[in-house]
């Protein structure tokens, strides 16, 4: 077996126990705007910051703008990706056509194309580590991220072997080109507010 089927198996096994973790987190008082996730069966709970609102919002809107209003876009949903108890609550999903959540309401990691995550001072070192690396394991074509403290957009594509092979970086107020990706389109940064 390989490290990336081992990871994938990782995941269908920890399932139980993230749906336990989650059924407790959900019965916590947290306030409103607070985002909780598992990422290595670590609890993270980040609030919701106007800025990072802002750039969740311009980058669901371009998805919507080039594939209308039913395309299926998710945002700080669970979504089971390979590794030790990851429960990801990506800050912007997108799915492939026809995807369906399983009989227990889940999403399926094999049919996100696309993910985008803004970073958190408190949790930036997830998304650019293992949250990157458990992405690539899943074989996710696109990850994003987009870091209003640097001003810059990491573009990162073409997995393989449980990390990604390309990685592009563009400062604020450029042009995310992901026209041959599977987006097909061109991501303006120029109103991305900054940290």
């Amino acid at each position: 077996m390989t490290v990336v089927d081992d990871r994938i198996a990782m995941a269908d096994i920890s399932t139980e126990r993230l749906d336990e973790w989650f059924e407790r987190l959900e019965r916590m008082p947290v306030p409103e705007g607070i985002r909780a996730e598992i990422v290595g069966g670590n609890v993270y709970m980040t609030p919701q910051r106007s800025t990072h609102h802002k750039i969740i919002r311009r980058i669901e809107r371009s998805i919507e703008d080039r594939f209308g209003m039913d395309v299926e876009l998710l945002s700080d949903v669970r979504i089971d990706f390979p590794g030790h108890e990851n429960g990801f609550c990506p800050d912007v999903a997108k799915l492939r056509d026809g995807a369906k959540q399983d009989e227990t309401g889940h999403w399926h990691h094999k049919d996100v194309e696309f993910v985008a995550e803004v970073i958190s001072q408190g949790t930036a070192a997830n998304d650019y580590g293992p949250k990157r690396l458990a992405y690539a394991a899943a074989e996710v074509p696109l990850y994003l991220i987009a870091d209003p403290y640097q001003g810059r957009c990491h573009i990162f594509t073409h997995p393989k072997d449980g990390d990604y092979t390309i990685e592009t970086r563009v400062a604020f107020g450029g042009e995310l080109d992901l026209t041959g990706t599977v987006l097909g389109l061109t991501l303006r940064t120029d109103a991305f507010p900054r940290d």
